[in-house]
């Protein structure tokens, strides 16, 4: 049994011919049908167009088979995909909040002890049992909020044991929860306490000992690292990457949240499916990448609370290159996973276009997570991940209401989801 979803006032993000990434002044463009149906059959999107069709094209015993919601008024958008998060965590940071409004910056509170240290101790406190219920609340909360397909990555282990630890986690999340879940292992998120001072014998741990491991179970898609100032540089990217490549691991990067890092340069230099961040972007980043395969992910979430300089998205589209967006939902620089919001944010912060937005956190970011051929976007044969909004008047308004909860019904898998 699947939906047949009919009077959609207006069907987003439609495609005959689906693509794999909008760039530059594509990405102002989305296929819309309005007033529309949509059929779903064995997880998948079976067919869809416009009502004056239907009679046409879904047979009779498509409508005594399968489960039939009116959309009237309503507006039916893909799944949001969030291709950078770090949502498997142990309890919140929101003292360093506090500190952040009294002065100190995102590099003092880390050098300090906290950051992403504090979270690896938090971790090491906390049983796998327990940090999974943890997670758990979280991917139900994201889904809740439209999205259908998230990256989790590793990093507040930073031991062998941390970090196994957070990957089994994300396992079995992948395992347990319908949306769809891609894994990054990124030990190299911060030098640990024990191993201030001596980040390369740090670096070797995560080359000769973590990355073995991590494959030996399977654990993870991507392998990521933090080339940033003060964290770790271009060489020890460049050794980090090529190990986990030789055991299959696809790069991904953090690069210039802190600094023009050469963390762009080095990502495109090895094929990464994606460099993100790039609060710092300037003319030698945006000609480095155009013309790649490796898609910039930007993350206004984290920009804006953590009072950091914007990413220049419209440089980045006027030059002509694709640009995603992601949620970093994480405890100490993006404690949400609101996609909608990362939405509004991308209108208002970045002054990306409504239609250039809904490209960024659809089509642009599956493809940041290698699923641009089953997700992002409404096509025949993709996997029927979906919401319904509640009754508005055009798809601008999404993320015009920025702090209004505006879905009335979430589909996965072409099920209607309900929590729990």
């Amino acid at each position: 049994m699947g939906l047949l979803i009919k009077n959609i006032k207006c069907l987003v993000q439609a495609e005959k011919t689906p693509r794999i990434r909008v760039c530059g002044k594509e990405m102002s463009e989305i296929g819309i049908i309005r007033d529309a149906f949509l059929l779903t059959e064995n997880e998948l999107i079976k067919d869809f167009g416009p009502m004056e069709e239907i009679s046409r094209r879904v047979k009779d015993d498509d409508h005594h088979r399968n489960e039939i919601i009116d959309a009237s008024g309503r507006f039916l958008f893909p799944s949001f995909c969030d291709p950078h998060t770090h949502l498997v965590f142990a309890g919140s940071r929101e003292k360093e909040f506090t500190d952040r409004i009294r002065g100190l910056s995102y590099e003092e509170i880390a050098g300090r002890g906290g950051g992403i240290l504090n979270s690896a101790r938090l971790l090491a406190e906390t049983s796998e049992e327990e940090l999974f219920e943890q997670s758990m609340h979280r991917v139900n909360e994201i889904i809740s909020l439209g999205t259908g397909a998230v990256e989790i990555k590793s990093g507040y282990g930073l031991t062998p044991e941390g970090e196994l630890k957070m990957l089994r986690v994300i396992k079995k999340i992948r395992e347990s929860a319908p949306v769809e879940v891609r894994a990054t292992f990124l030990g190299a998120h911060a030098v640990p306490e024990e191993y201030k001072g001596r980040r390369e014998q740090y670096v070797d741990l995560i080359i000769n000992e973590m990355i073995p491991m991590v494959a030996y179970e399977e654990l993870a898609d991507y392998i990521d690292v933090f080339c940033d100032r003060g964290f770790f540089t271009v060489e020890d990217t460049e050794r980090i990457l090529t190990a986990g490549m030789k055991y299959g691991l696809i790069p991904k990067i953090h690069a210039n949240e802190l600094d023009f890092s050469g963390g762009v340069q080095v990502g495109v230099k090895y094929d990464a499916l994606s460099v993100d961040h790039l609060e710092r972007t300037g003319d030698e980043e945006i000609d480095t990448l155009s013309g790649t395969d490796t898609m910039p992910v930007l993350l206004p979430g984290a920009a804006f609370f953590l009072g950091l300089p914007d990413p220049p998205a419209r440089k980045m589209i006027d030059a002509g290159l694709p640009v995603a967006m992601a949620s970093d939902y994480n405890p100490g620089s993006s404690p949400s996973g609101n996609m909608k919001l990362i939405m509004s944010l991308g209108c208002i912060r970045l002054r990306m276009l409504p239609e250039e937005v809904i490209n960024a956190v659809t089509i642009n970011a599956a493809y940041a997570m290698g699923l641009q051929e089953t997700h992002g976007s409404v096509a025949v044969g993709k996997v029927a991940n979906m919401f319904i909004t509640k009754e508005m008047p055009s798809y601008d308004f999404l993320p015009y209401a920025y702090g209004s909860y505006m879905i009335d019904k979430v589909i996965l898998k072409g099920k209607i989801w309900k929590e729990g």
